[in-house]
């Protein structure tokens, strides 16, 4: 038989946490969010200053909580101490959620102390809260030796060399990171050496961004000696780093001790022709490279006959995002040849690239091999009537059936008869869910007849949801049919043509 005193108090205890579980959910019904036992997820809830307080006192009643997020929720801007003084409350927890929620320097400082009691912390994102800047230590010292953290997101943090030299001397400490996001925090360049000393103990690395950090020549090739011990490294993200041109004439080499590579991102980052020479000579060894980025790096298409014709050795490459690359003849005749031998392409973007109109033709094998093409974007590429023809022509006979997305936007060089051509063919693409054949800003232009045809054979293209048709000047009464196509059809395509002119 039991004893009723403890009787009593177990059901004291029941009691206590459904009436927790009750508050907390009318709390977040209130805010359109449904209740979990172990994740609050109040992203983008509009939160204001009295919420903030609710929720404080909410959180001592959820010790079980692992995920706690509220990210996105500017209006709370020095508000967020009553919760982070309570999670002390919820030493569980193992992600907390805190980007762009304007911290305040109060805010930090109880942070740095929040984080001494979370010894099972494996994610952290800060993203977006430029007050963070100058005081990263603050929070920092509550990282302790043997940190479970996995995830540290710093984006857009206004970070000093300071910071850089507290994240360095706390990298040691977090030998369980996995990813590591430092982007567009561009006062860090100059202090990277610290934060690579620190990049040396964290073996287990799998994603490192640098986006837009003021890296230059210099950042490069002290970075290049970390790579030795980052072996798990799966995404390297070093794009908008406009010094570093020149960076990687005798570093690139550094790259190929990343045998685990699958993402490379370098557009915006000014290579000059010895980056590209040497990278064509590391980019064969990256044999595990799925993406690759080289957009907005003009030099590319004048000097990278080897660079492009080797990525043939890339045979599990499903994304190259080449645009704005100035591609001259031997570029793109080298890259066409190169592309036939890249059997698992999905999305492949030579958007801003002159030279691919007139001489689509050069694609033609790869068009037809591409088995597993998904998207493919050829904006502002000067495309003309044979080039249309001859997609028409490849679509016709089978090929690119697993296209999803097709951008032919910004090409006003195409005729009447190129249009009618390809809007002939296009309904044949059923898996297709965008297309976009807008016209160049301020540049408007009559429909012909084969808008007519484009609108009736979208009833044969059960996938498609986006048309972007900018600057079309459409006939009235297609105006009509157009505007009532969704209600006869029972469709929800969005129609963008930012109104009629």
């Amino acid at each position: 038989m039991s004893c009723p005193c403890t009787w009593s108090q177990s059901l004291g205890t029941e009691t206590d946490l459904e009436s927790n579980t009750v508050k907390m959910e009318r709390f977040l019904q209130r805010l359109g969010k449904k209740s979990h036992s172990r994740s609050i997820d109040l992203n983008n809830c509009g939160l204001t200053s009295m919420d903030a307080a609710e929720l404080g006192a909410l959180l001592p009643l959820l010790p079980d909580l692992e995920e706690l997020d509220v990210s996105w929720n500017d209006f709370i801007a020095g508000a967020l101490k009553p919760v982070i003084l309570q999670i002390h409350h919820i030493s569980k927890l193992k992600i907390l959620r805190l980007s762009n929620c304007r911290l305040t320097t109060d805010d930090v400082l109880a942070l740095g102390e929040a984080l001494t009691t979370t010894p099972d912390l494996e994610e952290l994102n800060l993203s977006w809260n430029n007050n963070v800047g100058g005081k990263l230590a603050k929070i920092l010292q509550g990282i302790q030796e043997g940190s479970k953290i996995q995830i540290l997101e710093l984006m857009d943090c206004d970070l000093t060399a300071e910071d850089a030299a507290s994240v360095g001397q706390v990298l040691p400490q977090m030998q369980n990171l996995e990813v590591f996001d430092l982007s567009i925090n561009r006062n860090i360049g100059y202090s990277l050496i610290s934060i690579v000393q620190g990049l040396k103990n964290t073996p287990r690395l799998k994603v490192l961004k640098l986006h837009t950090c003021g890296l230059t020549q210099d950042s490069i090739q002290v970075l290049g000696v970390a790579f030795e011990h980052l072996p798990e490294l799966r995404t390297l993200d070093l794009s908008g780093n406009k010094e570093v041109g020149g960076g990687f004439k005798d570093s690139a080499a550094h790259l190929a001790h990343l045998k685990l590579l699958h993402v490379l991102d370098l557009h915006q980052c000014s290579l000059s022709e010895d980056d590209v020479a040497s990278l064509a000579q590391v980019i064969p060894l990256l044999s595990s490279l799925q993406e690759l980025d080289l957009s907005a790096n003009k030099k590319v298409g004048g000097s990278s006959e080897n660079l492009l014709s080797r990525l043939r050795f890339l045979p599990e490459l499903s994304t190259l995002v080449i645009t704005g690359c100035s591609l001259g003849k031997e570029a793109f005749t080298a890259f066409a040849e190169a592309s036939m031998y890249l059997p698992a392409l999905k999305i492949l973007d030579l958007s801003w690239n002159k030279y691919v109109g007139g001489n689509l033709n050069l694609l033609l094998q790869t068009l037809k091999l591409s088995a597993a093409l998904q998207v493919l974007r050829l904006r502002s590429c000067s495309l003309v009537a044979e080039d249309m023809a001859l997609l028409a022509s490849v679509i016709q006979t089978g090929h690119l059936t697993k296209l999803q997305q097709l951008d032919l936007s910004y090409n006003d060089s195409i005729s009447e008869e190129g249009w009618a051509t390809f809007t002939q063919n296009v309904p044949l693409l059923k898996e297709l869910t965008e297309l976009d054949i807008s016209l160049r800003p301020a540049n408007f232009r009559e429909c012909g007849l084969w808008f007519g045809r484009l609108l009736s054979g979208l009833t044969k293209m059960p996938m498609l949801s986006e048309l972007g048709i900018q600057r079309w000047r459409i006939p009235g009464p297609q105006q009509e049919d157009l505007e009532y196509f969704n209600h006869y059809h029972k469709r929800s395509i969005h129609f963008d043509y930012g109104g009629f002119q």
